[in-house]
């Protein structure tokens, strides 16, 4: 999977099976042959290629989006018996690993194919019904629009989305409801369009929206913080960890879990008076690694990716902490019966 803005890609683009930052997520898993690897968001299995180039390693992979693993079936067919497919949650990798793997790889956000296929909902660009859904289950972003109060779609928007003209698109959106249920991407990105304003060169304006709504009707934040905390798990003393992600919100998860499980000795910020859990990992990227200039220019969503890696010590998990959790939108809270 990989995320960014909602760059055009022709069909049938071979380039859309290049992962960003594949060649250094892969090295910093360091494969060896023989090892059992987790592609844990597998879309068009490119870190799988690369991990299965290593010979007689295994892979898992694992990805909500049942389009992605029927997809994937060929490469399962190619593999010989090293790719075991998965259609399951990235929170749910613990309950899915029976056996401590020796590395583990996260691309996170919406895939290529996935913005690039307009039934799917995700686009802007592509007009097609307002879904946004990676899987087969919950509420669509036009569930999400048609039902949210102008609260709770201002907080997504903002929060989520990081757009600073969300309490208007909010009133924007429930203005036009009113008038007429959302059933299409464009028709979403007409009604932002006429509230965020862009100039030639910047991006399009309902991308921040479509992102926050995205991000909520799917949980991503959510997912990745439990993520991160089954792969503690799964990951054997040695095992390496690598995560790619594409924006903010993402990154800042993925750091301050890295932060918390690397920290040695002494207490916690949060908690100072109790003494912190042993290391459970070692950084190994004290700065994101971020693409090079010849990959951005060849696939311009790798412009705003970033790389984290670390290692697995053999220091027990930590326990669970959301009370780390940034204060977001959920569901139960925010629907809302018209």
């Amino acid at each position: 999977m990989n995320s960014g803005t909602d760059v055009p890609r022709s069909h049938g683009d071979d380039s859309r099976h290049i992962p960003v930052l594949g060649g250094p997520a892969v090295a910093a898993l360091a494969p060896k042959p023989g090892g059992v690897y987790v592609d844990a968001t597998f879309g068009a299995g490119g870190y799988t290629r690369l991990l299965l180039a290593t010979p007689e390693t295994r892979v898992i992979g694992i990805d909500r989006d049942p389009t992605a693993i029927t997809g994937g079936m060929g490469l399962v067919d190619a593999a010989g018996g090293r790719l075991t497919l998965i259609e399951a949650r990235i929170s749910e990798l613990a309950d899915l690993v029976a056996e401590p793997v020796d590395g583990i790889v996260f691309d996170l956000g919406v895939s290529s194919m996935q913005l690039d296929t307009a039934e799917r909902g995700f686009s802007f660009r592509l007009d097609g019904p307002l879904d946004m859904r990676m899987g087969r289950s919950g509420p669509s972003a036009a569930d999400v629009v048609a039902q949210a109060s102008d609260k709770a779609l201002a907080a997504i928007i903002a929060i989520l989305g990081e757009e600073r003209h969300a309490r208007a698109v909010a009133r924007a959106i429930v203005a036009r409801r009113d008038e007429q249920p959302f059933e299409t991407t464009r028709d979403l990105a007409n009604v932002v369009g006429r509230v965020v304003r862009s100039r030639p060169g910047e991006i399009h304006p309902a991308t921040r929206t479509f992102q926050g709504l995205r991000i909520f009707v799917n949980d991503e934040l959510g997912e990745i913080r439990r993520a991160l905390a089954a792969a503690e798990h799964c990951l054997k003393p040695g095992g390496r960890l690598a995560v790619v992600s594409f924006h903010s919100l993402e990154d800042r998860i993925v750091k301050q879990f890295l932060v918390e499980r690397s920290r040695v000795g002494g207490g916690s910020r949060h908690r100072p008076e109790r003494i912190a859990p042993a290391s459970s990992f070692a950084v190994l990227t004290r700065k994101p690694v971020v693409a090079t200039e010849t990959e951005v220019q060849g696939n311009p969503r790798a412009r705003s990716a970033k790389l984290r890696a670390a290692e697995r010590t053999d220091a027990p998990a930590h326990p669970d902490r959301e009370d780390l959790d940034p204060r977001l939108p959920r569901l139960d809270e925010f629907m809302v019966n018209r």
